[in-house]
Order: structure tokens, then C-alpha cells, then sequence
């Protein structure tokens, strides 16, 4: 846990309004659909975002505290919509004025304890967001979660930087996706082709070398994916 003090209040009021907005007859079809073990209250995203910005007012606390409000809005969830609800708190725009390296544990405990691709995928701009600002110690940690013996930390490394563009740090980027190339896991092979489609909007040439250099390594999965043209 940080140091600094959750906000009790803040994190009720969320948990009251998401229980507010629940939809009993969506929940069963979300739950199936994630195969999640965790019940839902049945509260789209949209729904979940609006709620934490407008609870998240700027007379609330700091990004530390912020922090703090989202670990224990996490480890006290009974509803998977709380995990998404303490994962939107980290992206306010006072969390991310102070987003630092310091945040990092929580999102490794995210990914340790979540250990499903929707708040993996979830943490991917947050880490991207500390990559830029932090690009030395935030780099480095990629590089070893993308040798971890647990494949959500492996498919955040390769997809950490989604949404980097001209910023993306090529190196990083192929050494994370090759240390994984072999990998027979579906969410890891995804990861890879998801990496460089993405990579290709801001340079279509590298990724094509990269596949035609890489194709006896890569999966034809990865090779599919990231070939595929890029969304404008």
C-alpha cells in the first residue's frame, strides 16, 4: 500500500453510485462474457468512467491519496466493476498530474492479483504514461516483466506502449516482443500482433521489416495481426 491516506468517503461514494447504476439483467451476460469468476453489478464503462470523474472532483485529494483510494477500492471489491472503478481513479486528471514511479506496486498488483486481460489491457496507457515521463526505471521494469514466469506481465511489457507513437521506444519495443516470439499463448501472440498494428500508424515501413525479418520466429497469429492495416 502507499503511504499516503485513502479517502474513505471517496471511495464509498463511488462504490454507492456504481451499486446506484446497476443493471441486474446485464450482469449475468458481462460476467459470462469475461469469464470472470468475480460478479458485476452490470454497469457499462461509459457508466463507470462518468461515475469516478464526477465522484473525483478537484476538491478531492491529491494524486497520492488518489492512489491510496484506488488500492482500497481494489482489494475490497466484490464486484468487477469496483476493479474498473479503481483503475479510472488512477486516470483522473489530478492522478496523473502526479503519476509517478512510485505508482508502479500498484499496478503490479493489479496485473499479480487481477491476472485477467481486461485490467491488464486496462493498466497499458498507465504504464505508457509513466514510460514517457519515466522512461529509464519504467523501461527496465518492462524488460523484466517481459521475462516473468506470469504471461499478464509479459503481455503488459509488450503492449505498454500502444499508445506511444513517435514517442515509442523501438528498442523496447522488439526487445519485448522477441524474449515472447515463441510463446504459444494465445494473450501473448495477440499481445505481439496488437503491439505492431498499433506501432504501424506511426511507422508502417519498421513493422513491415520487422515481420519479414522476424517471420520464422514469430506465430502466424502475431505475423496476421500485426500485418493487418492499421485503423486511421
Amino acid at each position: 500500500m502507499p503511504g499516503a491516506a485513502a479517502d474513505p468517503l471517496l471511495a464509498e461514494r463511488i462504490t454507492e453510485q456504481l451499486h446506484a447504476a446497476a443493471d441486474p439483467t446485464r450482469a449475468p451476460r458481462m460476467q459470462a462474457y469475461m469469464k470472470s469468476a468475480m460478479p458485476y453489478l452490470g454497469v457499462p464503462m461509459p457508466a463507470v468512467r462518468s461515475i469516478v470523474r464526477t465522484a473525483a472532483r478537484p476538491d478531492d485529494p491529491d494524486a497520492d491519496a488518489l492512489l491510496a483510494t484506488a488500492w482500497m477500492i481494489w482489494d475490497r471489491a466484490q464486484y468487477r466493476e469496483q476493479w474498473y472503478a479503481a483503475l479510472e481513479l488512477t486516470g483522473t486528471r489530478t492522478a496523473l498530474a502526479g503519476h509517478n514511479i512510485g505508482w508502479l506496486p500498484f499496478y503490479d498488483h493489479v496485473v499479480t492479483t487481477g491476472a485477467w486481460w481486461d485490467v491488464v489491457d486496462a493498466c497499458a496507457r498507465r504504464i505508457g504514461h509513466l514510460l514517457r515521463r519515466h522512461p529509464e526505471p519504467t523501461a527496465e521494469l518492462l524488460r523484466s516483466w517481459s521475462q516473468d514466469p506470469d504471461l499478464w506481465h509479459r503481455r503488459l511489457a509488450i503492449i505498454g506502449q500502444l499508445d506511444a507513437r513517435e514517442h515509442t521506444d523501438v528498442q523496447l519495443l522488439r526487445e519485448c516482443i522477441l524474449v515472447n516470439a515463441g510463446d504459444p499463448e494465445f494473450f501473448i501472440r495477440k499481445a505481439i500482433g496488437w503491439a505492431l498494428r498499433q506501432y504501424a500508424r506511426t511507422d508502417p515501413a519498421w513493422v513491415r521489416a520487422f515481420l519479414a525479418e522476424h517471420a520464422d520466429v514469430l506465430s502466424p497469429l502475431s505475423i496476421r495481426e500485426g500485418g493487418r492495416r492499421p485503423p486511421r
